[in-house]
């Protein structure tokens, strides 16, 4: 059954895997971005969003879900961390999703049910040098989601999805040579980084009613990094 969905962000990587994925099931597609890159080409009208500094959206008066995409990646090592970097990370990753779901509040509620899918990053569970200004931002995504998954129970679901490392074009400096792949493909249990087509998979399972039983979950698609330890 066709549904609408808010998409912010999603002009590249998981975002328009993702949106490829819900236009190709039939589903109405609303979406904001700070440029419209692949997203036009799909026939998706992207009206402007800038996480920081946003301004209103049109919106459509009924909404079955909302997805949040916009990131940061801050790898620095703590000491040259300034209080701009750890706003301006703060603002990206989690003031920015507390406006789109403000915002989309009105609409969702219109909906028999909805579901609001976050983002986060392995670094939250794992601990991770150098991501400490990311890592806060999305501990507090992580704990927004908890949150807003009990206060607007029963009639809107919230998850997260905190992926590992994925050859999206936020990580292309982390990725870019053969050798920077495979070393972080070696990191990981299963020995590979994400794909951003199987964490769209993801995506739109939980935008979808298959996951309306679950809400307030931390799902890690992380190839088992957050978890497992092979020796």
């Amino acid at each position: 059954m066709p549904r609408s969905y808010l998409l912010i962000g999603g002009n590249s990587g998981i975002g328009a895997a993702t949106a490829r994925l819900l236009v190709s099931a039939g589903h109405s597609i609303t979406a904001a971005a700070r440029t419209a890159g692949p997203l036009a080409g799909m026939g998706i009208s992207v009206q402007p969003f800038d996480a920081l500094s946003p301004g209103s959206l049109d919106l459509p008066e009924v909404l079955d879900g909302l997805i949040y995409f916009p990131g940061s990646i801050t790898l620095k090592p703590f000491h040259r961390l300034t209080a701009a970097d750890f706003l301006h990370d703060y603002q990206v990753n989690c003031l920015g999703a507390v406006h789109a779901i403000q915002a989309a509040l009105p609409a969702m509620n219109a909906a028999p049910s909805a579901s609001v899918v976050l983002f986060s990053t392995v670094a939250v569970a794992q601990g991770m040098s150098f991501h400490a200004s990311i890592s806060a931002a999305k501990g507090a995504v992580e704990g927004l989601a908890l949150s807003l998954a009990a206060e607007l129970a029963s009639k809107i679901r919230v998850n997260v999805i905190a992926p590992s490392l994925t050859a999206t074009p936020l990580a292309e400096n982390l990725l870019n040579t053969d050798a920077k792949r495979e070393a972080a493909a070696k990191r990981h249990p299963l020995q590979q980084i994400g794909d951003p087509e199987d964490i769209a998979k993801l995506a739109a399972f939980l935008l979808s009613e298959e996951s309306k039983f679950m809400t307030g979950q931390i799902l890690r698609p992380d190839g088992g990094l957050s978890s497992v330890r092979t020796f």
